[in-house]
């Protein structure tokens, strides 16, 4: 405003625009302090964040010294192959020494060792011919049926398994999956075959998928977790579901409770498993909160400068988990006794006043989700954090890094799909391969092999 606008202003205008404009530098002032406070906090890390450790900045190493010489141990040596392909007996002619000829008796003795080789790989390729001519009977056309390789793709399905192997769980993209499969397996092949093989091999994968999907619906104990995913150049998210004997993986334009509440359908199991996010509240009868994320967070408040709830807190989550990895030795009882301590110990620090901002979030959020912390020292079949879902998630993490994404969305649901299989199989000891094979012929995959 310029000073001739204000000249035209009455004396009441003139004090209501000077207390307006109080009112704004105040509540300026006011968020300058707070990013002035937050400039001066400690950097979020791997270790007091969810920041993944890739992005942590790592300290220069210091030198090392001279290393001492240490104590002789028993050599390791690499166990001899079961069931050789074949055995090739050395056996000396003549003395390397004086020249005395020997003979095999001379030579009970042996060392044995394996020498590996890959033979040359090649594909196999079986040229179909269907005879067909004219019924001598009734005057009309025929074709013989064929041998149990259907006409269209040229690609069997053990072919097809390995590509959508080398694609979903080792990062290959298409360009490079041509120049791989021409090369060491010498199968040519096109980036659009290739697209149209895993889009016929998507109906067989969702089928699969579908049964992991169920597998999991009707477990008791169910972890998720979710990350970010590039879809058609849009940010979409992935998520996954586990129990004990399935794993399944989808990817969603959202990352609302809306995509769970259409997975888990009228379903809803004893206990979730998941962190802090609002999302994945509500989900099961009881909640059981990572404790990973937890510690992270309080080591935060503690970075800070809390040194009233964070560092009890910390404490207190260290014992729980240290309990819960006893929990084999340990009875029904003493657990519930165990329980109940760690209530009370957090009661009592609850009750505690933090004396940082950051310590003073930490505790709000604790109290409103407090009897969500110790579910895991009394359910035996709970987990005490939600790693295994990390652990599920990074292979498509580094898959988006190294890919860049999915260029459609059929492309994204083919991916979930897969690894749905991939993963559910290796929980019932089968490899990424196999699982593959037994989902693309319509074999169950929640079976041991």
């Amino acid at each position: 405003m310029y000073q001739d606008d204000l000249a035209k202003l009455s004396k009441e205008e003139l004090i209501a625009l000077a207390l307006a404009q109080t009112a704004q530098i105040e509540e300026l002032t006011r968020r300058i302090a707070e990013l002035e406070g937050k400039l001066g906090g400690p950097p979020k890390t791997p270790d007091n964040s969810s920041l993944p450790p890739s992005q942590g900045r790592k300290p220069n190493r210091a030198e090392r010294r001279a290393a001492k010489k240490r104590k002789g141990r028993p050599g390791v040596f690499r166990a001899l192959a079961p069931n050789p392909d074949r055995t090739v007996a050395s056996v000396a002619e003549h003395c390397p020494h004086c020249e005395h000829a020997l003979t095999a008796a001379d030579q009970v003795g042996f060392h044995a060792y394996d020498h590996i080789a890959l033979p040359p790989i090649r594909p196999v390729i079986t040229r179909i011919h269907r005879h067909r001519g004219v019924c001598p009977g009734c005057r009309r056309g025929f074709s013989a049926p064929p041998p149990g390789m259907p006409p269209g793709s040229p690609f069997g399905s053990d072919l097809v398994a390995l590509i959508v192997h080398l694609h979903v769980t080792q990062a290959i993209g298409f360009e490079r999956l041509v120049r791989l499969l021409d090369e060491v397996f010498g199968v040519r092949i096109s980036e659009g075959a290739i697209a149209n093989l895993l889009g016929r091999a998507g109906a067989s994968l969702t089928a699969a998928a579908e049964t992991t999907a169920a597998e999991v619906r009707s477990s008791k104990v169910v972890a998720s977790d979710e990350t970010s995913a590039r879809v058609a150049g849009k940010n979409w998210w992935q998520w996954v579901l586990l129990s004990s004997t399935a794993v399944h993986h989808l990817i969603a334009d959202s990352r609302g409770a809306a995509v769970l509440t259409d997975f888990l359908g009228q379903t809803k199991p004893d206990v979730w498993v998941a962190d802090r996010y609002a999302a994945q509240a509500g989900r099961g009868n009881q909640r059981q909160l990572c404790l990973a994320h937890l510690l992270r967070d309080a080591q935060y408040a503690i970075d800070t400068g809390d040194t009233g709830f964070a560092p009890g807190f910390y404490k207190l989550l260290q014992r729980a988990v240290a309990i819960g990895r006893r929990r084999p030795d340990l009875k029904d009882t003493t657990l519930v006794q165990y329980r109940a301590d760690l209530d009370r110990r957090l009661d009592r620090l609850l009750a505690v006043s933090p004396t940082t901002e950051a310590g003073q979030q930490l505790a709000r959020g604790i109290r409103k989700c407090r009897g969500d912390l110790f579910v895991f020292i009394t359910r035996r079949d709970v987990p005490a954090t939600n790693n295994d879902c990390e652990r599920a998630l990074r292979p498509s993490v580094i898959f988006r890094k190294v890919t860049g994404g999915f260029r459609s969305q059929w492309g994204a649901r083919t991916y979930a799909d897969a690894l749905s299989v991939i993963a559910t199989g290796r929980l019932h000891q089968r490899s990424a391969l196999h699982a593959l094979r037994d989902a693309l012929a319509g074999r169950p995959i929640l079976v041991p092999p």
